[in-house]
């Protein structure tokens, strides 16, 4: 059972570097019981490639545009967009002109600690693939191409 949760802007934790684009916790599996809650923001461009994990992720567009892949399919979200991504789906997002913001919510309770190995265990500047591959799968994440 969760605890009650009020994260105000003065007690976030500091964003998490993911590859170039800034990922805040604001609600781990810790915290929330059976889902995790994050706010991910990035410049035009930034977001990951195409990956698939058994876990469902949904993305509510806070700002900005996000070009995105779920499957076949393929959209411009624009503000007030949902995009839902079924465990096991193959997807991938870039962030529009000028940048942008998301809400994200996953279930299962694994991506915050990936993501916070993703932040200490990366080097962006240089990422070496295959250490990216090994972590992720550590997650069981599966990053493609």
């Amino acid at each position: 059972m969760s605890n009650p949760l009020i994260v105000s802007t003065e007690l976030r934790p500091a964003a998490l570097n993911v590859g170039g684009f800034l990922i805040t916790v604001l609600a781990s599996h810790g915290d929330a019981g059976g889902y995790e809650i994050f706010h991910q923001a990035g410049a035009e461009g930034k977001g990951p490639g195409p990956h698939f994990h058994p876990w469902d992720e949904s993305f509510y567009v806070l700002r900005g545009e996000l070009h995105c892949g779920v499957g076949d399919r393929e959209a411009v979200a624009q503000v007030g967009t949902l995009v839902h991504v079924p465990g096991g789906a193959t997807h991938w997002f870039r962030f529009g002109e000028g940048g942008g913001e998301v809400l994200a919510i996953t279930s299962k309770g694994n991506a915050s600690s990936m993501f916070a190995d993703y932040d200490k265990g990366v080097n962006w500047e240089a990422p070496d693939r295959e250490e990216l591959i090994a972590l992720a799968a550590r997650h069981g994440q599966v990053v493609l191409r």
